[in-house]
């Protein structure tokens, strides 16, 4: 899976080095993406209810975090989830690490009983290893979900569990 060592934990948000990589990813989300097509989470939106965050550790360094949001199905069940927050640290880029938090999060995905996964992801050229990773996981286009609506900057994906 990674070809470096991992530990991948439940963060709780309140370290540094985990808010310096939200608060970069933030960055680089308002660098290169008009207001109205950014759907990142800041720390509030990543503390809210429903939602789990974790954060992957190469030793003492962050490698990387990624989210999971759990919300309902026209029937009332919870029992959908959506991607969020998907950001590997610069010096870990290519090595893996954004393929084994995705892998940690559907497991623990399928273990809660969620029966489907959703994100957004960006449609530009930096975004194409995103989507490529994605793929490769067994996500499929779609269309908007939940509370999005159509973007030309935007790609939604799903994958059933």
């Amino acid at each position: 899976m990674s070809s470096v060592p991992l530990e991948i934990r439940v963060d709780d948000l309140s370290g540094g080095a985990t808010r310096e990589l939200i608060e970069f990813h933030l960055a680089g989300m308002h660098d290169g993406s008009p207001t109205e097509s950014i759907h990142a989470l800041d720390l509030d939106g990543l503390r809210a209810p429903g939602m789990t965050v974790w954060s992957a550790w190469s030793g003492e360094r962050i490698a990387g975090i990624g989210a999971l949001k759990r919300f309902g199905g026209a029937d009332g069940s919870e029992d959908r989830g959506e991607l969020k927050s998907m950001r590997v640290a610069d010096d870990f880029r290519g090595t893996g690490v954004g393929r084994a938090i995705l892998r940690h999060i559907v497991a623990e995905a399928q273990a809660c009983g969620t029966r489907s996964l959703w994100l957004e992801t960006g449609a530009g050229e930096s975004f194409v290893p995103a989507h490529r990773l994605y793929a490769s996981e067994g996500f499929v286009d779609c269309g908007p979900f939940a509370d999005y609506r159509p973007d030309p900057l935007s790609i939604f994906m799903t994958r059933e569990l």
